[in-house]
Formats: structure tokens, C-alpha cells, sequence
């Protein structure tokens, strides 16, 4: 933490001085390191304190360069905010980390316990979490992709058009919403993130050691996978149905034009995989950037967003910067600004009603009485709405909204963290998952305060309780 506390007194200090790129490198050097630091003590990847600095911090830093017109010179109030957010989250994380490591060394000590490590980890399939729950998380994906595409449907009949054959309408995924009916379209994001666990099951489920889905165990044979007698493979329909509700779960949000819900639905997915595994190879990374970029690409052009539509929207100072930078760049950057003219054009507090926008939201209170959520919404530009983690903490209690909601958010992620090392239901790892994108795009938006977040983690939380809860009928792996 001195570290950066040292970096963040450069980076005001050279911002103030107009050396905008200098500052904002310092920064990102800060946020780098504050993960290596969380990644080094853990060997976790998806490390919850380590993925909210070097996402909220590194993109402050990347903020800081300052390639856009829109962008300005930030208040010291500003600055103090981000200061005060990253501290009071780090401290928090810190405090409950401390707090359960030495509970767990006095109850180690208690019971003769040689492992005392508070970052252990067991690997997966080690504790048995997965056997015998491959069918509960396929019954719980294909319940999930089977609403969604009944509200997808719903939604298109009603509305009358399909984003994704909307060309020359900018803007058709923001008129493709139904209220209450959105909410269950988009919870497909879900499924591939369920499919992954599936994939563990089976492998646990077939004998497998270590938790390795993706390898045939040797000398593995039977009815389940040949014709006796035949020596041909039987198709295996679990499989098979789990691949096409996933393949339907991507789909939709192809057909909604939205990248961010086919960003989340992918990305979730790899959290899974590492929440499980722990590891990711570079391999997977590589692949995984060669299926997406084509997609996002095509569903920018489908969005009707070109080039020249793009830069004018952008307002770079060299007009000459790629839109593949560009594009990026400001989806990160510019939130930062946008939280800058909250501070300096905010009249008054709102008092707890933004971040309570989820109830007003998921209750219909919202249409009962407006008044309830018709704040306006500060921004560089009426297009670029996209705002940090700590916009409506702000909007709500000023300083003090950011101190508490950063102590709330580190002390939530360190019970978290620590939950996940006893999970006996693997659906835990989904939990940890959404969690964990949400600190990686920390910079992004106000998660908490987002209707559809709370949703996700309803619907997660009903999966949790059906794959360890479950009616007994569907005890039997498929």
C-alpha cells in the first residue's frame, strides 16, 4: 500500500503539471503491482482485491493520459475521492483477511491441524464438491437458456424487431426492453459459466482425478460410451444438450447486438474455469481473444457504430488514433471523467435513493412513483453513460458514500474469498465468478446499484440452492 500511496502523490502531483502520459504510467505501474502483490500472496488469479485495483487503479492511470477533448483537468475532490475508494476497499479486505487467518491458526492450533495456511486452496474435484451434481446443473442451464429464449421471443413479437437485423439503427439494443421481461432475456449470461461446472462434474462423475475435464480418462469404457459389441461411440446426450443450451445462451446475446452481455457471459465463464482450476493457460487465453475479437467487431458493425460515427462521438485530439484503440480507450477512460462532472456539477445528495434503484427497480415502485429515480445523470457527453463503480456512492453521501461503500465492498469480497476455500457446492464458483467481473470492470459501471447485477445473483442463488438442495429425483448424473 505505500507503494502506491507513493505512486498516487506522483501521478496528482504530475497531472497537475500537465505530464498527463508520466502520470498516468506511474499509476498503471501502482495498479500492476498491487495485484502482483495480492497474486504473489495467493496464487489466485481472479484474486478479488487484486482484480478491483488493477481495474479501478489501472484505469484511472489510463484516464490520466488525457487523449481526448472531452477530457479534463480533474477537481482535487476527484482525486481524493479515488484515493479515499481503493483505501477504504484495500483496508477492509485487509482487516477481515487478518481477522480469519488468525481465527483459523487458533482453531488449527486447537485441533492439531498441520495445515495452517490461510491461502490454501483445495484443488478442484479434491473435496468431492462436483460428484454426483452434473445433472442438477444441466437441468438448472436448460431451465435458464428456456426462459431466456421465451423472453427473448416475448420481447421481439412485442416490440417488433430483432437488433440484430435493425441495420442503421444505432441504438436498437437500448429499445429492445421490455421492463421486468429484460431482466430473465439476459440471464442466459449465466449458462456458460454452469456449463463449465458441468464439464467438472461429468470429468469427477467419470473418475477422474484433479478435476481435468477435458482429458478421456485411460481404459474409460462401458455402455455410457460405446455400443457394445459395435465399437462405435453412442452419442452422449447429456453432453450434447448441455453444448446446444450453451450454444442458444450465446446466441441471444448475439441476436441483441449487446457485447458487454457477450463479454460478461464469456468472461464469467473463464472465471469459472479459473475459480475451479486455478490456472489458465495462455493457449486458452489466445484462443479465446481469436473467437472474440471477430465477434465484437461484427456486432459493433451490426450496432450500425462506424468509424466516423465513433471518432465524432470520441473526440480525440489526434484524429488519427485507430478506432481499435480508440473504441477501448474511451469505454475505459472516459468514466472517470464522467464521475469528475459529478463532483463538480452535483447541486445535492441523493440520500441513499440512487444505489436503492435495484428495489425501486425489481418492485415497479420506479412506475408508482418517479420521483424515486428521476436523477439526472452527469456525463462528459449524452452518448457516453458508462460510469465507475463509486458513481452512485457519491451521488448518494458524498465522501462518506464512497468511505462506507468501500469498506462494505472489501469486507463482503474478503468473506467471499475465504467462503470459497470451504465450498461444497460447486455452483460457489459461479457466485465468486460474477463477483470477480465485477471488480475486473470496476471501472465500467455501478454494479451494485444495477438491477440486472441483483438479478444475476437470484437466479445464481436458486441454482446454488437446486445442485445442493434439490428435489431427490434428480440425484442420478447425466
Amino acid at each position: 500500500m505505500a507503494v502506491y500511496l507513493i505512486c498516487y502523490a506522483l501521478s496528482y502531483l504530475l497531472a497537475r503539471q500537465h505530464v498527463y502520459m508520466l502520470s498516468g504510467l506511474v499509476l498503471i505501474t501502482a495498479a500492476l503491482w498491487l495485484y502482483w502483490r495480492d497474486y504473489r500472496a495467493s496464487r489466485d488469479l481472479i484474486h478479488l482485491r487484486g482484480l478491483f485495483c488493477l481495474a479501478f487503479v489501472g484505469g484511472q492511470g489510463v484516464s490520466c493520459f488525457k487523449l481526448s477533448r472531452l477530457q479534463t483537468d480533474w477537481a482535487g475532490e476527484t482525486w481524493l475521492c479515488f484515493l479515499l475508494a481503493v483505501l477504504a476497499f484495500w483496508l477492509a479486505f485487509e482487516a477481515v483477511q487478518r481477522m480469519a487467518s488468525r481465527k483459523r491458526e487458533c482453531g488449527s492450533r486447537e485441533h492439531g491441524s498441520r495445515n495452517s495456511n490461510p491461502n490454501h486452496f483445495p484443488a478442484a474435484g479434491a473435496t468431492g464438491a462436483f460428484c454426483g451434481s452434473s445433472k442438477r446443473i444441466l437441468v438448472c442451464m436448460a431451465g435458464i437458456t428456456g426462459v431466456s429464449a421465451l423472453a427473448f421471443v416475448f420481447e421481439a413479437v412485442k416490440l417488433g424487431f430483432i437488433p440484430m437485423f435493425s441495420y442503421g439503427v444505432p441504438h436498437a439494443y437500448s429499445y429492445f426492453h421490455v421492463s421486468g421481461v429484460h431482466y430473465f432475456t439476459v440471464s442466459c449470461v449465466l449458462v456458460p459459466s454452469l456449463f463449465v461446472l458441468y464439464l467438472f462434474s461429468r470429468a469427477e462423475g467419470a473418475g477422474e482425478s484433479g478435476g481435468r475435464p477435458f482429458r478421456k480418462p485411460e481404459g474409460h469404457s462401458g455402455e455410457k460410451s460405446e455400443r457394445r459389441g459395435t465399437g462405435t461411440a453412442a452419442p452422449d446426450r447429456g453432453l450434447i444438450l448441455a453444448a446446444a443450451v450453451t450454444g442458444i445462451s450465446i446466441l441471444i446475446p448475439l441476436l441483441c447486438v449487446s457485447r458487454f452481455q457477450l463479454i460478461l457471459a464469456v468472461g464469467m465463464a473463464v472465471f469459472t474455469f479459473i475459480s475451479v482450476r486455478r490456472t489458465f493457460r495462455l493457449k486458452y487465453l489466445l484462443i479465446l481473444c481469436a473467437l472474440m475479437v471477430p465477434a465484437y467487431l461484427a456486432l459493433t458493425v451490426l450496432r450500425s457504430h462506424s468509424v466516423s460515427y465513433l471518432n465524432g462521438i470520441f473526440e480525440m485530439k489526434n484524429p488519427h488514433t485507430p478506432i481499435f484503440v480508440t473504441q477501448p480507450y474511451m469505454y475505459i477512460a472516459n468514466n472517470y471523467d464522467n464521475f469528475n462532472c459529478l463532483v463538480e456539477q452535483l447541486g445535492s445528495h441523493s440520500m441513499g435513493l440512487r444505489m436503492l434503484f435495484p428495489v425501486w427497480a425489481l418492485t415497479g415502485l420506479k412506475f408508482l412513483n418517479p420521483s424515486l429515480v428521476s436523477f439526472p445523470i452527469f456525463v462528459t457527453k449524452e452518448e457516453l453513460t458508462t460510469v465507475t463503480l463509486i458513481y452512485d456512492a457519491y451521488y448518494d453521501f458524498g465522501m462518506l458514500g464512497i468511505l462506507l461503500f468501500g469498506l462494505l465492498t472489501g469486507a463482503v469480497c474478503a468473506l467471499l474469498y475465504r467462503l470459497r476455500t470451504r465450498a461444497s457446492n460447486p455452483v460457489c464458483h459461479v457466485i465468486y465468478a460474477q463477483i470477480a467481473m465485477y471488480m475486473a470492470l470496476a471501472f465500467f459501471t455501478t454494479w451494485f446499484s444495477n438491477p440486472s447485477t441483483w438479478f444475476y445473483l437470484a437466479v445464481t442463488a436458486a441454482a446454488y440452492w437446486f445442485v445442493g438442495h434439490g428435489l431427490p429425483y434428480f440425484g442420478r448424473d447425466m
